[in-house]
């Protein structure tokens, strides 16, 4: 029987999700309520309805379905995607890369299509909040050959406040992640008077210099992008005045993150 899931949007020729040039397959749900959220059609579950939406994709075409953001897609349906793309894939060392929302909300789902790229040599990537039980990232280890994993918040109050649950299980899964091989690249959004604090960022580098096998951290500075989702959604954007950092600033993080002798870069 033929599995079968719920995304948002296939994003093709995508340079900032993983190495190379990649297709993101961006699935819906996410256990997180983020602040700064650039993806919030990705939050819900299940397809909604949003008014003169113009950020949704649509595999079959369905212009009854204009307003609709998220379909239903079965695993074959996305390889025929993900397959119209391997030459790029090939000539820039890319892939796939799966995103949310938190992809392994749809385990089943995620986990055949992983397969099915695995049988193909096609590299896979899955960029992942963290927050899911061990056992999750357990089934899709040997089919993923990374993982974009995203460090936001040290302190669990702020945690739960600006992103709607404990940060606990996200740093623990980190650190057993990392312990299994050399597969996480951190992303580490740079939210002004939110992450991009003082505090925040000395704690963040302490603690990933206790951890093994990091790969890259990659700064991804704030924008407002998002901003025209919300008022389409009709919902409350509560960073909507906030100033995306300047060059200056994200060099200067660049650099104390350099010295934990690991790869950095600004951007995804």
């Amino acid at each position: 029987m033929a599995l079968s899931g719920y995304i948002f949007d296939i994003k093709k020729y995508s340079v900032n999700d993983g190495p190379g040039i990649r297709t993101t397959v961006f699935l819906k749900g996410c256990p997180l309520v983020c602040t700064w959220c650039h993806n919030p059609e990705s939050q819900r579950n299940e397809p909604e309805e949003i008014e003169n939406c113009s950020f949704r994709w649509n595999l079959h075409a369905d212009h009854s379905k204009k307003n609709t953001v998220g379909a239903k897609i079965y695993t074959d349906e996305v390889i025929r995607e993900i397959e119209k793309d391997r030459m790029f894939y090939e000539e820039s060392k890319g892939g796939v890369t799966f995103s949310g929302g938190e992809p392994m909300l749809q385990l089943e789902f995620l986990s055949s299509v992983l397969t099915e790229c695995r049988t193909r040599d096609i590299h896979t990537a899955i960029d992942t909040t963290g927050y899911a039980p061990f056992s999750d990232f357990e089934k899709i280890y040997n089919s993923t050959n990374i993982f974009l994993y995203d460090l936001k918040l040290m302190d669990d109050e702020l945690h739960y406040e600006y992103c709607g649950v404990s940060n606990k299980l996200i740093h623990e899964n980190l650190r057993k992640l990392t312990e299994r091989g050399e597969k996480v690249i951190l992303r580490i959004p740079v939210i002004p008077t939110i992450t991009a604090t003082e505090k925040n960022i000395s704690s963040m580098i302490e603690f990933i210099s206790s951890l093994k096998n990091i790969r890259e951290i990659d700064l991804l500075p704030f924008h407002n992008t998002a901003k025209s989702k919300y008022e389409r959604m009709k919902r409350l954007s509560k960073v909507a005045e906030l100033v995306p950092p300047t060059d200056d600033y994200m060099n200067e993080l660049k650099n104390r993150f350099s010295l934990l002798n690991i790869p950095v870069k600004i951007g995804g």
